[in-house]
């Protein structure tokens, strides 16, 4: 039933007290003492591998248990070079400037908070990071709503709103990149398919904000301004610089394979490149491989240009592989079949599947609050599942997306919450009832699989 057997049966309650140890752990080491998430899962491997020894399994056979876990994680890691050279590459090609500015220009006088979701929107499908677009246009908005006297909390929530629209659907998004390798689904389908909840939820958003806006002249855009300035010193917006993006967009509809797309796009926005700046071929190949560095001497700018390259990428490479191997034990030693016996008689309708599959990776951001284990585990958990009720893999992708990726910046304690509230100082409890695109898509989730809408089923 599970892609990796286990070698013990470990009765409930002791699963569920590792569980709760390891939960405990990474809690106390990621909030209170602000670790990166890499440290506690390590511990957690180290405290898990010292259980199946008390339990006397050979030590092989939890070494394979580890190597079993991470092999989940290769196809995402050839990925996620990709990723980092294509960034890279759109960035000396222009495209992710021109976007940006692009959405710089969506500025306007009315609809203030609809706007400020819609640009963010936009900046987070371009640069794929929804922590650097609340860093950097983030920033910039809260200062103008604050000149103007106008709602921070309102403000922040379409900042997170529209910042994890752009990490749940921009191919460039390590959580999405990994959502659909870690269940074995094309890259592009997975994102066509998240369209059936995000679609509705953008709109449903973007007319709350629209309705909330208030009526009054901005006036307080010198910011925005600055920033759109740094943008054209760069010399590198123009229109052609969009043209990388249509070929992905046209490679996408003809279902061609991620990485080939990405390849391909990739060596377009260097060709592009030579349009407007001229490069060595060892200067590219250092960009490719160290990332982009942005010198317009604007710091916002600056912050928000400088990146790419397949080192960027090693920090969630590290995390994946490490959250895997975690996972290859937890199933070697039987503690999450041991979990799921408990609720196995209930998971007996499409519904009811669904629905489990999004409180878990719910319950994982909440108790745990970390983005990666959401999406990891639940996609590990529930695998054989939808397949048991007849699911396509790409409905569990867009799952662990829905009620993972973006439930994570709701929650205080969370990586992504506790950095949020630092970065714009409102605090997640103030823009977690104004964070309406987050808010919808896990309940959207739910409600199609209960009512059976927009699930793909197996042939």
């Amino acid at each position: 039933m599970f892609r990796i057997s286990s070698t013990i049966t470990p009765p409930f309650r002791e699963a569920l007290f590792l569980i709760l140890l390891i939960v405990s752990l990474m809690v106390v080491c990621i909030i209170k003492f602000d670790a990166v998430p890499h440290l506690p899962i390590l511990f957690a491997i180290l405290l898990l591998i010292g259980y199946g020894l008390l339990k006397r399994v050979p030590f092989e056979s939890l070494e394979e248990g580890l190597i079993e876990g991470s092999k989940t994680g290769l196809g995402a890691v050839f990925i996620f070079f990709f990723i980092g050279i294509l960034i890279s590459s759109w960035m000396i090609g222009g495209t992710i400037p021109t976007l940006i500015y692009i959405g710089f220009q969506l500025i306007s006088p009315h609809f203030f908070f609809a706007i400020v979701f819609l640009v963010t929107c936009v900046i987070g499908l371009a640069i794929g990071s929804s922590l650097t677009t609340v860093a950097t246009v983030g920033v910039a908005f809260v200062g103008i709503a604050s000149a103007m006297d106008i709602s921070l909390a309102i403000t922040a929530g379409a900042i997170v709103s529209g910042a994890f629209f752009g990490d749940k659907m921009s191919p460039l998004s390590d959580t999405t990149n990994l959502a659909s390798a870690i269940v074995r689904v094309d890259l592009f389908e997975h994102i066509r398919n998240m369209g059936w909840t995000t679609i509705p939820a953008f709109f449903i958003a973007i007319i709350g904000y629209a309705l909330l806006s208030p009526n009054k002249e901005i006036q307080q855009l010198e910011q925005i301004n600055t920033m759109k300035e740094g943008l054209l010193q760069t010399g590198m917006v123009h229109w052609y610089s969009l043209l990388p993006l249509v070929l992905l967009i046209v490679l996408s509809a003809k279902k061609m394979p991620a990485l080939l797309a990405l390849a391909l796009t990739s060596a377009s926005a260097i060709a592009v490149a030579y349009f407007h700046q001229f490069f060595t071929a060892s200067e590219v190949l250092n960009i490719l491989f160290s990332g982009y560095i942005s010198q317009t001497g604007i710091e916002a700018v600056d912050s928000l240009l400088s990146r790419g390259g397949m080192t960027s990428m090693m920090f969630t490479i590290s995390l994946v592989l490490l959250a895997l191997s975690m996972g290859g034990l937890l199933f070697t030693l039987g503690i999450v079949q041991s979990l799921l016996r408990k609720i196995e008689g209930l998971l007996t309708s499409v519904g009811k599947v669904i629905s489990a599959a999004a409180f878990t990776a719910i319950g994982v951001n909440v108790l745990i609050g970390e983005q990666y284990l959401s999406i990891l585990l639940t996609g590990e958990t529930f695998q054989a599942h939808f397949q048991k009720v007849g699911l396509a893999n790409k409905n569990l992708a867009r799952v662990m997306e829905d009620a993972g990726t973006v439930v994570n910046p709701l929650v205080p304690w969370s990586v992504c919450g506790i950095f949020i509230t630092d970065v714009l100082s409102v605090s997640t409890i103030d823009y977690l009832p104004f964070a309406f695109f987050c808010l919808l898509c896990p309940v959207l989730t739910i409600l199609f699989g209960l009512t059976g809408k927009t699930l793909t089923y197996n042939k």
